[in-house]
């Protein structure tokens, strides 16, 4: 029997209707196996699965390619002459590393390279015609900001803002950190007064513009308006989870646990959480799945698997290095290792990162791609001839861990900071309020004295004494 044209058009209806009911139930079928891929951190996902996860943070497929105009292999500038008759004066690691009262001409004849992004961001700014307060005043105070100023030397907090332990701890390190260059620097009060804002937080987008001038711990290669400065780590890194102390104190548990070249196990190590950068992270697991030179796997700080000491990662001849959702700061602790390390194309900078050279003779690293799809063929020539890794490893050791990562190269980075923004710094900063009569900041000594409470939401201005 035929249908009737109301019974077809209601058969239709039916039909479209099961349909989007279909349709609806895989797209979120969909929606909830991409999310569990992007935030699980377990061991396996199916390598199906995850073509799925959409890049996101750290994983897209660019890159920076580092253009160092005084690179490692240049010559280096004219040595330093000393006051009396003698001879020329040239950084030596276990005389010098840890002197941060290095002059300019030293700092310069010591570490040619570090200062490359100083000398970008001047370069940039000159362009747009310089920095005055105005410019600090458009940039809103997020969490994890702080504003202060250098007069005659000292150091003055205007305001700090943090959303809890992990911010302020961050922000009193950075603020160490500069205070301790400034201390150190013996000419410290004929040098120009500046005014400046600094992020802890890991992208600059997370807190501000890019367009702003704000010193920052990582930026990409199109971020060209803010200023690269050593992060929090080198000061000290404490958190609830894990208390790792001042970087030059890693440094020396790492010599102390080191092993000869000889002795160290012929694998990849890696350990982290897949979820921080799934797309990356779970890229390099698989490439190293099942290989005999791999010992890659995800960590969890709650059940405290799989989770071995920073020096214990000295054991292996090999240490696989992965950007989080902006840089890692665990690079430079991998560097303090006599290993080779093991990076994908980096997709943010930090100020030290112009020194890292993946080919040719002095050759610190061994760079794969973002997929580490070339990661068995780069390991396994140095492999079969450990020789070649030992040099690599052996370059690492005296490019960073010996130079530019030393207490000595951080503060000798800080104040060629403080130089080159102070070179495009076109205003007064002045210390008197006159709309609040008083002081606009409040010294860096009595801040750090603070009850941590009243850091959170800092402003000197409306500080109550």
């Amino acid at each position: 029997m035929a249908l009737s044209g109301c019974s077809r058009w209601r058969l239709r209806q039916s039909y479209h209707l099961c349909l989007f009911y279909i349709t609806g139930f895989l797209s979120f079928l969909c929606i909830i196996i991409i999310w569990y891929c992007v935030n699980t951190d377990r061991d396996y996902v199916h390598p199906l699965l995850t073509q799925l996860i959409p890049a996101g943070h750290c994983a897209c497929q660019t890159s920076t390619t580092f253009q160092c105009a005084s690179c490692l292999t240049c010559s280096h500038p004219g040595l330093v002459q000393q006051l009396s008759p003698g001879p020329a004066w040239e950084f030596q690691p276990a005389r010098d590393s840890s002197n941060e009262g290095l002059d300019r001409a030293q700092c310069t004849n010591a570490f040619p390279g570090l200062f490359e992004d100083v000398v970008r961001a001047t370069g940039f700014w000159k362009s747009q015609g310089a920095l005055a307060m105005d410019d600090l005043d458009e940039i809103p105070l997020a969490y994890g900001m702080a504003r202060a100023f250098i007069h005659a030397g000292e150091l003055y907090v205007v305001a700090a803002r943090s959303k809890g332990e992990d911010h302020r701890r961050k922000i009193v390190a950075v603020l160490s950190s500069i205070h301790r260059a400034l201390v150190a620097d013996a000419n410290r009060t004929s040098q120009r007064d500046i005014e400046f804002v600094f992020s802890v937080e890991d992208k600059v987008e997370d807190v501000t513009n890019s367009d702003h001038p704000v010193w920052t711990l990582a930026r990409s290669a199109t971020e060209e308006a803010v200023w690269l400065m050593p992060d929090f780590g080198f000061w000290a890194w404490e958190n609830i989870q894990n208390s790792i102390g001042p970087y030059d104190q890693v440094v020396n548990r790492i010599k102390r646990a080191d092993i000869p070249w000889s002795e160290k196990k012929p694998q990849l190590v890696w350990r982290g959480k897949p979820s921080f950068a799934p797309k990356l992270r779970r890229a390099l697991m698989e490439a190293a799945r099942d290989q005999p030179w791999g010992d890659v796997k995800q960590v969890d700080w709650d059940q405290r698997t799989n989770i071995i000491p920073m020096e214990d990662h000295c054991q292996y001849m090999f240490i696989a290095h992965v950007e989080g959702r902006s840089y890692s700061a665990s690079l430079k602790y991998r560097q303090a290792c006599n290993s080779v390390i093991v990076a994908h194309k980096l997709q943010y900078i930090q100020h030290h990162h112009y020194l890292l050279v993946p080919d040719g003779p002095q050759q610190n690293y061994v760079e794969v791609e973002r997929d580490f799809s070339d990661l068995s063929d780069k390991l396994e020539p140095l492999l079969a001839d450990p020789s070649l890794a030992e040099r690599i490893a052996n370059n690492s050791v005296r490019t960073f861990r010996e130079r530019y990562l030393t207490k000595a190269a951080e503060a000798c980075y800080w104040r060629r900071l403080f130089e080159g923004y102070g070179s495009v710094w076109n205003s007064s900063v002045p210390v008197w309020s006159e709309a609040y009569q008083r002081e606009r900041g409040l010294r860096y000594e009595s801040f750090l004295l603070m009850d941590s409470q009243l850091m959170f939401e800092f402003d000197a201005l409306r500080l109550s004494y």
